[in-house]
């Protein structure tokens, strides 16, 4: 197990820009010392002594904020970054090399018995703020925007966003295991949603002015044009997304 805390803290210091050594994380930051008290209550839990168990989750919450399940199964590598908010359930699987950030739930949807916590896989990025509800698997290579709430599956090598989750997919081009995850140039599915609406709207109201115009005559009034039309808003709005899939 000490092999194991080494090789965490070795990892979270070649991934993290801000840390200058190895000794700097060991000693100073919550999120090795959270996952390290979690592996010790798990051991305690595979042996069935569950209230030592559970006493030293409690205290680990106490100590750092992070709220781990001893029964949660955690991959070698995990970077819980910054820490503070972070609860994962009883029945969760994070793989390997995964990074989390504050304020995220790895959680169920209900009260039902057995497996009821997402299955993370390897080298998954999880977003401040995300909130992975349920049994599923979220692919390898995955990652998770800022405050997404995510119900379904997610496939290997996808980005998901927004409320609730929605994947970007990438087509066949596989996403290389990333550490990082630019939270700001990303497609946003409900500004997309609202073009399609208003484009929908432009279009019927077009429509219905040719109808007038051929039961009325020429009287009718053209409407007001908008400083910029809604199509070459959507144009750019879509276009985000084309070039978000091309960069990334």
């Amino acid at each position: 197990m000490f092999k194991q805390f080494i090789e965490d803290a070795k990892s979270i210091a070649e991934r993290d820009p801000a840390a200058t050594s190895v000794l700097e994380v060991i000693f100073l930051y919550s999120g090795f010392h959270a996952v390290c008290l979690h592996r010790i209550a798990h051991w305690f839990y595979k042996k069935n002594m569950r209230f030592i168990a559970r006493f030293i989750s409690q205290l680990n919450r106490f100590l750092t904020g992070v709220e781990i399940h001893p029964g949660a199964k955690i991959g070698k590598g995990l970077f819980i970054d910054h820490g503070m908010g972070v609860v994962i359930g009883e029945t969760a699987e994070v793989g390997d090399n995964c990074t989390i950030y504050h304020n995220v739930t790895l959680g169920g949807t209900g009260k039902d018995k057995g497996k009821r916590h997402p299955t993370i896989g390897n080298n998954v990025l999880i977003s401040t703020g995300a909130k992975v509800l349920g049994p599923f698997k979220v692919g390898d290579n995955s990652r998770i925007g800022a405050n997404a709430v995510v119900l379904n599956e997610v496939e290997p090598n996808t980005t998901v966003v927004g409320v609730p989750g929605r994947a970007v997919k990438r087509g066949n081009q596989k996403i290389v295991p990333s550490i990082e995850l630019d939270q700001i140039h990303i497609p946003d599915p409900v500004a997309q949603e609202l073009c399609r609406i208003k484009q929908r709207l432009e279009s019927l109201e077009k429509e219905l002015m040719e109808m007038r115009r051929a039961s009325q005559g020429s009287n009718v009034q053209e409407p007001v044009p908008q400083e910029k039309s809604c199509e070459e808003e959507c144009k750019l709005e879509m276009g985000k997304e084309i070039a978000d899939n091309e960069t990334l």
